[in-house]
């Protein structure tokens, strides 16, 4: 006889025990809001609309300048974040020491 292994059996027939892993310790509560993540989304928007603005006048050189922003901004936001602006920085837990977390 064949055994039924179909998603209802295995359902009603469990055999394997799955271990759940929890994190360590608890998540950041800031859910991203850094000045490092904002300053890098901010900058990079800019040149992303110095490039389109660039495309839009056809002139390459104002679409390369807006490349260049962007790729400023991800430096400076690196930079910010090494600095420990970032998510888990102390700049970070400090400013969420200040402001009760948020």
């Amino acid at each position: 006889m064949m055994s039924d292994n179909t998603l209802a059996h295995r359902a009603q027939n469990a055999t394997v025990t799955e271990a759940a892993h929890l994190p360590p310790s608890a998540p950041p509560t800031n859910h991203g809001r850094t000045v490092a993540a904002w300053t890098t989304t901010w900058v990079v928007v800019l040149g992303g609309l110095i490039a389109a603005g660039g495309m839009v006048a056809a002139q390459a050189w104002i679409f390369w300048v807006g490349i260049g922003v962007a790729l400023l901004g991800l430096v400076v936001g690196k930079t910010l974040q090494v600095l420990g602006h970032g998510q888990g920085g102390a700049a970070t837990a400090a400013r969420a020491a200040r402001t009760g977390g948020h």
